[in-house]
């Protein structure tokens, strides 16, 4: 998935780019991933949203979690999530520009993978190898040379690269060949999944749910009438394994009529590699970090790919400096790392769960329990401050504001606004920097035109709008191609030249706004 929104975004900023995919086509996922919204704006600025909409599930379901001391034991917790149109009606009344302009988006993971396939096999600058098969790699100067083997015929094709980035999944072979290590946070733990009908067993309702007891994960697909069960493995059963009798024993006498539709192994891993980047050589999505499930990484995987896509892209056309790139892993590394402490707490609140429940805690005490924990899903995909936070290449103010504000400062997503016609802020910006102008006078002309005559691209974005004035903080504010802020000013700086040259990595993070 991150290769494929990789290559679009660059094609996006007018660079062509080679995929190579082992699979001719999607493999046949039926777990459902969930899309936050800020992914979905990410995916929206592609031109994607509205094809990965229509063939999520119906946008008016909504979807239970309920937590279990056992199948035949009534609820310790149950939880809604709204449906997106429930979301979508709540966020036309946020004014404030908290709300992500798209919601969130649930859909079969082979379909998620399916429609970017579809989008990258379309598009005129992407070069798409299906079927092929990536063997090996060496850095040279000046890039990197690949080794590909070509569906069918067998042949070895030697392929010369400016850059390369390995989205190549848990099991790299990109990572492998530059020889970088993953860290695990703690000792892998094997799971099975079982995918199941079992006659009398239907879902409660036409709606996505998910059961939660100890020993057992159950996620019902309400559209295929298939249940999914993610089951840990003790250690000394990971290879010998009846799914069958592992049913039996989570489920009871209900299993013997399961019909067992398919099988896979994985590990609960909470990994993330020692470095994103090797000269050339970039890793991202699940090359780079691994979390359990791996649906749970989808918006880790598209911000990896849009942050290295754009940054990619200001360097093949000359304007993005040496730090540009650099940035990539300073960014996104953090953001996985975070991403990772709240899998593991998200992960320890069902062992824990686990561990009362065969203690014989009561049910209000786990729900007691329950309820202190922070939920587990973020639709909107914001809650854990996404951000470019203290990037080298934004340029940095005293100070920083308040936990879970939304703001203009500097490596933050601006608040999102619906404009006075009905459209929103966000689509109006341009696909390289903006500059957003709230000045009465266009006090930002002679700005755009200073990075221009440098050959930076930028739009000049004027508005007028009280609104926006008030919410926007600052007369001058300047926007990444990825949405987050790199720069704001009350009024036009005497610096400008330094301005341009740390939000283009071509210096060092020396200048400081108070």
């Amino acid at each position: 998935m991150a290769g494929s929104v990789l290559a679009l975004e660059l094609a996006h900023h007018g660079v062509a780019s080679t995929v190579v995919e082992r699979a001719s086509r999607p493999a046949p996922h039926r777990e459902l991933n969930l899309v936050s919204g800020r992914s979905m704006e990410l995916l929206r600025r592609l031109g994607l949203a509205g094809d990965i909409r229509r063939h999520s599930i119906d946008p008016d379901c909504t979807a239970e979690v309920v937590w279990l001391r056992g199948l035949e034991q009534p609820p310790v917790l149950m939880s809604t999530l709204p449906s997106v149109n429930q979301l979508r009606t709540a966020y036309e009344a946020v004014t404030d520009g908290t709300a992500p302009i798209e919601p969130y988006v649930l859909l079969p993971a082979a379909e998620l993978t399916g429609r970017l396939r579809d989008a990258v096999r379309e598009h005129p600058l992407i070069d798409l190898r299906e079927g092929w098969t990536f063997t090996d790699l060496r850095p040279e100067q000046g890039g990197a040379v690949a080794v590909l083997v070509e569906a069918g015929t067998g042949d070895r094709h030697v392929v010369q690269a400016t850059y390369l980035a390995g989205c190549d999944g848990a099991q790299s072979t990109v990572r492998r060949c530059v020889g970088v290590a993953m860290e695990h946070l703690a000792a892998p733990v094997h799971h099975y999944t079982v995918y199941f009908r079992i006659d009398g067993m239907a879902g409660p309702s036409a709606s996505p749910l998910t059961i939660i007891t100890a020993g057992l994960t159950l996620t019902w697909r309400h559209d295929e009438d298939l249940w999914i069960g993610h089951l840990p493995l003790p250690a000394d059963e990971v290879t010998m394994v009846d799914p069958m009798a592992m049913l039996k024993g989570r489920l009871g006498a209900v299993a013997d009529t399961a019909e067992i539709v398919g099988v896979t192994q994985s590990e609960e891993a909470l990994r993330v590699a020692t470095a994103y980047r090797c000269g050339p050589v970039f890793l991202a999505g699940e090359a780079a970090h691994r979390f359990r499930p791996p649906g749970d990484a989808v918006d880790t995987c598209v911000g990896d790919a849009v942050d290295l896509g754009w940054k990619l892209a200001a360097t093949v056309n000359g304007w993005g400096g040496p730090a540009l790139l650099g940035s990539y892993e300073d960014e996104r590394r953090r953001r996985a790392l975070i991403d990772r402490e709240l899998a593991a707490r998200a992960l320890e609140t069902r062992s824990r769960f686990g561990r009362l429940t065969a203690a014989g805690a009561s049910r209000e005490v786990l729900a007691g329990v329950l309820g202190q924990e922070p939920p587990q899903l973020d639709l909107n995909g914001t809650a854990s401050g996404e951000g470019a936070g203290s990037s080298g290449v934004v340029w940095q103010e005293t100070g920083a504001p308040a936990a879970g504000q939304v703001t203009t400062a500097p490596g933050a997503r601006p608040p999102a606004l619906r404009m006075a016609d009905g459209g929103q802020l966000f689509d109006r910006l341009g696909p390289q920097f903006t500059l957003v102008d709230l000045t009465d006078k266009a006090d930002g002309t002679p700005l755009v035109a200073a990075a221009t005559a440098r050959g930076i691209p930028m739009k000049h974005l004027t508005i007028t709008e009280a609104v926006v004035r008030a919410r926007w903080e600052s007369g001058l504010v300047l926007v990444r191609p990825d949405q987050h802020v790199a720069w704001r000013s009350g009024a036009v700086p005497t610096d400008w030249e330094a301005v341009l040259d740390v939000v283009t990595g071509r210096a060092g993070q020396e200048h400081v706004n108070t």
